[in-house]
C-alpha cells in the first residue's frame, strides 16, 4: 500500500477544538441575534444543479465556480470536436457543483417550496459554500457564509431592520469601529446612462467593485485601457471622489444623473430609507459585483483593519424569476464569518469561548468510577459541563489534562470524599481549592454561568 503525505488542499483548513469551541460561540451569537429580529433557520444542499447556479453571479462569478465530474464515465457525451472548446467540453461532463453562495439555493428553494411557506419570508442560513478563488488572508476555497434574507416584500423596512441587525451583531461580537456602506444600483445604472454606457453596465460595475483593491487612481487607467473617453473616466471619477455629508451626496448626484428616470428612483430609494434609519454612509463607488442586485446594496467593513469586507448583500428583485416564480423580490445580508474570525484573532479583547462551566472529574482510583458516574450524571442534569478521563491516570496527569484542554475547574473523588460527601474543588487558573458538597458545587458553577 502506497504511503500517502497528509496535506490540506490549497485554501482550506482543519480545525481543532480550542477553534471549534471559539468558531461555535461566535456562531451561536449570530444565531440568537437572528432570533431575536425573527429570522427562522432552513438549510440547503452542498450540491447544486450546475444549470442552477450558472448566469447569476457574472462572468466573473460564473468562473469560480466548482464544478463536479460526473459520476462514471464522464467522457461518454463526449466527442472529438468538444474538445477543441473548454467551455462546451464543461457542459457535457459536469452537470452539478458546488454551492457557490446561500443566496441563489434560496431562491430555488422558494420556488419549490412557495406552497409551504409564508410570505413574507425570513430566513437565516449558516452553512458551507465552495469558490475556486486564489487563497489569500480572510480569503478561502471552502468556507462559512451566514446569510439572512426577506423574500416578498418591497418594504423599506427590512433595509432598516438589517442596519440595526449588523450594529446590534457586531455590538454583541465588541467590534464597534465598523462602516456601514450603502448604495443603490439604479443610481449606477444612472451614471452609466447619463455618460452613454447602459450597454456596459455589467462591465462597469466589475470594474467599480475593484476599486477597494486597485485604488481610484488605477480605476481610472483600467477605464481609459478599456477605451472608455477622457470625457466619460473624468465624468465618473468625479462622483466617486465626491466628500459630504450623507445629504450632500444625494444633493450632489440628484443633480448629476438628473436626466435618468431610473437613477432619480434610486436616490428616492436612498432617501426614504433616510427617514426611517440613516446609520449608514453612502457610497457611490460600492457596485457589488454579483450580476443579480437591483436596488440598495451595502457592505460593512473595520476602519482598524484592511482584512476586506465583514458582510455585505443587497436587494434582488428578480433573482427567483430564472426557477419561474415572478414577483418575488428579496433582500440579504450575507456575514463572512471566517473573516470576522480573523479580525477577533487581530484584537486584543478577543471574544473568549463559553468554558467557564466546565469540571474534570479526576478520581484518585479506579473503585471510584462508579461513584464518578453518578456525580457526573448529577452536574450535567444540571447543565454543567464533564469532562471524565476513561483511564485510570494519576492525579498529576489528570491536573495536566485539565489544563491542556482549557478546563477551568477540577473536582476530585476519592474515598474520603465520597464518605464526607465533601469533595476538593480546584480553580486550575489561580490553584485555589475549597472542601464543598456536590449541592454547594452546582450553585457555585451556576453562578459563574449566569455572569457570562
Amino acid at each position: 500500500m502506497n504511503k500517502v503525505k497528509p496535506s490540506l488542499a490549497k485554501g482550506t483548513r482543519d480545525f481543532g477544538p480550542e477553534e471549534m469551541e471559539i468558531r461555535e460561540y461566535v456562531i451561536n451569537i449570530f444565531k440568537n441575534i437572528f432570533d431575536l429580529f425573527g429570522f427562522r433557520s432552513i438549510q440547503t444542499p452542498s450540491i447544486e444543479n450546475i444549470d442552477t447556479l450558472t448566469g447569476n453571479y457574472g462572468d466573473e462569478g460564473d468562473k469560480l465556480i466548482f464544478r463536479i465530474l460526473n459520476s462514471g464515465d464522464f467522457l461518454k457525451k463526449s466527442d472529438e470536436n468538444d474538445f477543441k472548446e473548454s467551455l462546451k467540453l464543461k457542459s457535457k461532463i459536469s452537470s452539478k457543483a458546488l454551492r457557490y453562495d446561500l443566496t441563489v439555493p434560496l431562491a430555488r428553494f422558494v420556488s419549490m417550496n412557495q406552497e409551504k411557506i409564508s410570505i413574507p419570508f425570513k430566513r437565516y442560513q449558516i452553512q458551507p459554500v465552495w469558490r475556486a478563488d486564489r487563497p489569500q488572508k480572510g480569503r478561502f476555497r471552502e468556507f462559512y457564509q451566514c446569510d439572512v434574507d426577506y423574500i416578498g416584500t418591497n418594504s423599506i423596512v427590512c433595509e432598516a431592520e438589517i442596519i440595526d441587525l449588523v450594529y446590534t451583531l457586531f455590538d454583541k461580537l465588541k467590534i464597534y469601529d465598523i462602516d456601514f456602506k450603502l448604495n443603490n444600483r439604479k443610481i449606477l445604472q444612472g451614471i452609466a446612462e447619463v455618460n452613454g454606457l447602459s450597454d456596459n453596465f455589467n462591465e462597469l460595475c466589475v470594474l467599480i467593485d475593484k476599486i477597494d483593491k486597485i485604488g481610484l487612481e488605477k480605476f481610472e487607467k483600467e477605464l481609459i485601457r478599456k477605451d472608455y473617453n477622457s470625457k466619460t473616466v473624468k465624468s465618473i471619477t468625479e462622483i466617486f471622489n465626491f466628500n459630504g455629508s450623507n445629504l450632500e451626496k444625494i444633493n450632489f448626484i440628484e443633480k448629476v444623473i438628473s436626466s435618468s428616470q431610473l437613477g432619480k428612483d434610486g436616490v428616492k430609494e436612498i432617501k426614504k430609507l433616510m427617514d426611517v434609519n440613516d446609520n449608514f454612509t453612502i457610497d457611490f463607488s460600492l457596485a457589488r459585483g454579483l450580476s443579480y442586485y437591483t436596488s440598495s446594496i451595502f457592505e460593512v467593513k473595520s476602519n482598524k483593519s484592511n482584512i476586506g469586507s465583514l458582510c455585505g448583500g443587497g436587494r434582488y428583485d428578480n433573482l427567483t424569476e430564472n426557477f419561474g416564480l415572478k414577483d418575488m423580490p428579496g433582500i440579504g445580508i450575507s456575514f463572512g464569518i471566517e473573516r470576522i474570525f480573523e479580525l477577533l484573532k487581530e484584537k486584543k479583547d478577543p471574544v473568549l469561548q463559553d468554558g467557564k462551566n466546565k469540571i474534570l472529574l479526576s478520581y484518585l482510583d479506579s473503585r471510584y468510577l462508579p461513584n464518578c458516574l453518578v456525580i457526573a450524571k448529577k452536574l450535567r442534569d444540571e447543565g454543567i459541563s464533564v469532562d471524565l478521563i476513561s483511564d485510570n491516570l494519576k492525579l498529576k496527569k489528570q491536573l495536566k489534562y485539565a489544563n491542556k484542554n482549557n478546563i477551568p475547574f477540577v473536582m476530585i473523588v476519592g474515598e474520603d470524599e465520597i464518605k464526607s460527601n465533601s469533595f476538593t474543588f480546584k480553580s486550575m487558573e489561580n490553584g485555589k481549592q475549597v472542601k464543598n458538597s456536590i449541592d454547594e458545587i452546582i450553585s457555585t458553577m451556576k453562578s459563574l454561568k449566569s455572569n457570562e
